[in-house]
């Protein structure tokens, strides 16, 4: 630990953004330490709450996530007086150089366009003349943010792969079950949509993710499967988690289906659908914790093996069937987010064979 600079040294920021490698200014006021490693504590709702911050040396700073803490680092340009005592402009960014800092500014004091974005700045003189080199604290290297996750979906080209329905929703699902007579579960699930498809309800559409399974998983009919799907898979999220589960099913089951018929284009364009909420947080210190929370859930997903072992000592197959279709859910949306950390690609493609032939036994 050491002794802290002078106080106009430090600057505060969110402990929830602590980094590696920052001098920590201790409770105390007195000391510093430099940080060794930084891990977050959720609550029991998936919020950050607490940040451990393991110091190098020795000890570890438990620091709610949302309080201010000061490390080690120059105060923001905009507070640094002038050489007559007025503040400096704005800071203006410039290309870092291997051996020496470089003042890339145009004829008309303008900067460059390839200088944009960069992570080291030099302040400019007020009457617009050349840099002012007088003061260290003049050349600010700020460690680096964390980025901000570009929302990506799918382009209007990727859309172009999934093919429009051949009429109504309901027309749709009439086909089908004309196509199938003899399946009881078709024909159920059928009477009820094609009196009115609403992807408002949320029982509607956990209808429709039923019907597609079943289309596929049952009946082996891939195709059929895949034009009930695409009445789910082109849905936006609309902020409810509970409708989009319905849709999250139906784009790992379409998933699935494209890569085992040889479709791979249109496999990842259902991927990109399937993630596009996963990316929507623009905050990014909500976004990392959000995508450490995911993959979290990834690596340990909910398999259901209680309940299959309890319903197999009771010799009660439907009950283990239905069970089973779920494992197989959660296995797909597995296979679409590519494996997790626990569960390669190539162990899901094993386990998705052997529900599916165990289901339809």
């Amino acid at each position: 630990m050491n002794h802290p600079p002078a106080a106009q040294n430090f600057r505060e920021q969110q402990a929830g953004s602590l980094q590696t490698g920052d001098h920590l200014l201790l409770p105390d006021g007195e000391r510093s330490a430099e940080i060794h490693s930084v891990e977050v504590e959720n609550d029991d709702f998936g919020t950050p709450a607490i940040v451990l911050a393991t110091l190098t040396g020795g000890g570890m700073l438990r620091i709610a996530a949302g309080s201010s803490v000061r490390i080690a680092g120059p105060q923001p340009a905009s507070d640094q007086p002038g050489p007559d005592g007025s503040p400096l402009t704005a800071p203006k960014t410039v290309a870092p150089k291997d051996k020496a800092l470089e003042n890339s500014a145009g004829k008309d004091g303008s900067p460059n366009a390839s200088d944009a974005g960069t992570p080291l700045q030099v302040l400019e003189n007020p009457g617009g003349g050349a840099a002012v080199p007088a003061a260290p604290a003049a050349v600010v290297v700020p460690p680096l943010p964390a980025t901000t996750p570009a929302v990506i979906g799918p382009s209007a080209d990727d859309l172009a792969l999934i093919p429009e329905p051949a009429g109504t929703p309901e027309s749709v699902v009439e086909a089908v079950a004309e196509a199938h007579p003899d399946s009881v579960g078709v024909l159920l699930l059928a009477d009820k949509l094609v009196k009115g498809i609403n992807t408002k309800s949320g029982s509607c559409l956990k209808d429709l993710s039923d019907l597609a399974h079943e289309l596929f998983i049952m009946l082996k009919d891939p195709d059929a499967a895949l034009t009930v799907a695409d009445l789910l898979n082109v849905l936006p999220f609309d902020g409810n988690p509970g409708r989009w589960a319905s849709v999250e099913a139906s784009l790992a089951l379409s998933t699935y289906i494209c890569r085992q018929t040889g479709q791979k284009d249109r496999a990842a364009v259902y991927e990109k659908l399937l993630r596009a909420r996963e990316n929507q947080e623009t905050d990014a210190f909500k976004a990392r914790m959000q995508a450490r929370v995911r993959q979290r859930s990834l690596n340990e997903p909910n398999l259901y093996d209680k309940e299959i072992f309890r319903s197999m000592d009771n010799s009660n197959h439907e009950a283990e069937r239905e069970w089973r279709r779920l494992r197989l859910e959660s296995l797909l949306f597995l296979r679409a987010h590519g494996g997790s950390q626990t569960i390669n690609a190539g162990e899901l493609e094993r386990r998705i064979a052997n529900e599916l032939e165990s289901v339809r036994a």
